[in-house]
């Protein structure tokens, strides 16, 4: 018998998805972690389990916030979504038909689209930022907007890792007159009874765990690292590559993640908090056509348009091959989120991922507070999802 901590609910017939999950508290590198499925919008799965502290004093509890990272993109990517359908939005306009600002240095023919799907050439500030200037919004955006970009934009594609949640949360901005978080919360995850935030309020810090670890654990050698991920973890720690300018561009202090300023702040494409049971809730909402329980996101039209592919092969920025929808990332090699082709979703840096597959009505959360290696999904939780869809 588990000495640590399991809780939840699992159908008997995914025991083998529980199975994996406790296996990665037991010999794997899980502290605190949440996995939950949904089929056509009910839950078959839904654990949690491990601690807040590493210390063990603290239990992760069915109600556990942790930061995200860049499975906030994928909660991003539907308020842009939202406001498409709902005519505010066309994503072969102009950027600078809604934000006339952005038409500086030579800007001024980029599509929405390409900012949705990492092709603007805005992967960083070209000017030095401060993590208060990211936290305070209008800097950051200013900045970019100001900018030339870092290729000609439609010509490659390159992962915006922090500018993306500014560029296109300001478009939700200046559409729907109100901030991406706030847009998010009222639109979707109230609606829906999705605990996800893009924007925390203190109120929630006494149930937020802290993220331990960094994007590349200390005294690791990048050049030990396998193909194709050993370039990208080089770079990284170059600030004059665009891997080291958009992962560090400001550069956060050690810890930063974990503070109320990180928290409060509105940054939508890497703090959101949330759980896996939200996570599955907004995409088994996606999987099943948009609508779950009454409440409908979008339109299936919609949810077909935004997990469309617009760009495949070699990323700018990751230096490893990405396949890109309109603010999603689909299903490819490097991220098997289920067997079918169709599926889309978006991981977070130290292994966090969201998921929808339309095929199979699937909708996929998982959370954890201690990071593993990977940016685009753990092993753990592609493990999980290998055996989900065995069992299925």
């Amino acid at each position: 018998m588990s000495a640590i901590p399991i809780h939840g609910t699992c159908d008997p017939r995914f025991e083998s998805v529980k199975k994996v999950f406790t296996r990665g508290f037991e010999s794997g590198p899980e502290l605190g972690a949440s996995v939950c499925f949904v089929v056509d919008g009910e839950p078959v799965v839904d654990l949690w389990g491990g601690h807040l502290d590493r210390e063990r004093t603290r239990e992760w509890e069915a109600d556990t916030l942790v930061n995200l990272y860049s499975t906030t993109k994928g909660m991003t990517a539907v308020c842009a979504h939202m406001q498409v359908e709902r005519g505010a939005l066309d994503l072969d306009a102009p950027v600078a038909e809604y934000w006339p600002e952005f038409a500086a240095a030579g800007k001024q023919d980029i599509p929405v689209r390409w900012l949705l799907s990492h092709q603007a050439g805005l992967a960083a500030p070209k000017v030095k930022v401060s993590a208060e200037e990211l936290f305070a919004w209008d800097p950051f955006v200013e900045a970019l907007a100001a900018q030339e970009p870092w290729w000609e934009p439609g010509t490659l594609h390159g992962y915006h890792a922090l500018s993306f949640g500014h560029l296109v949360g300001e478009l939700v901005r200046r559409t729907a007159g109100m901030s991406l978080g706030t847009f998010f919360r009222t639109q979707v995850a109230e609606p829906l009874g999705a605990d996800f935030h893009i924007g925390l309020a203190a109120e929630h810090d006494a149930r937020t765990s802290d993220l331990y670890g960094e994007l590349i654990p200390e005294g690791v050698d990048p050049s030990v690292m396998p193909d194709p991920i050993r370039d990208f973890f080089r770079d990284l720690r170059d600030p004059s590559t665009l891997a080291g300018a958009a992962f560090g561009n400001p550069a956060l202090p050690r810890g930063m993640v974990n503070s109320r300023a990180w928290r409060a702040a509105e940054i939508p494409a890497a703090n959101g908090h949330g759980t896996a049971r939200a996570l599955a809730r907004i995409y088994g909402a996606l999987a099943r056509g948009g609508e779950v329980d009454g409440v409908r996101l979008l339109a299936p039209e919609s949810i077909e348009r935004a997990a469309t592919e617009q760009a495949i092969g070699d990323d700018a920025v990751l230096r490893f091959p990405m396949r890109y929808g309109l603010g999603f990332m689909l299903r490819q090699d490097l991220m098997p989120l289920s067997p079918s082709p169709r599926a889309f979703g978006h991981p977070g840096a130290g292994g966090s991922i969201g998921m929808a597959d339309p095929d199979a009505k699937v909708g996929f959360g998982y959370t954890m507070n201690q990071m593993q290696m990977g940016l685009v999904g753990s092993a753990g939780a592609f493990a999980m999802l290998a055996a989900f869809y065995e069992a299925l």
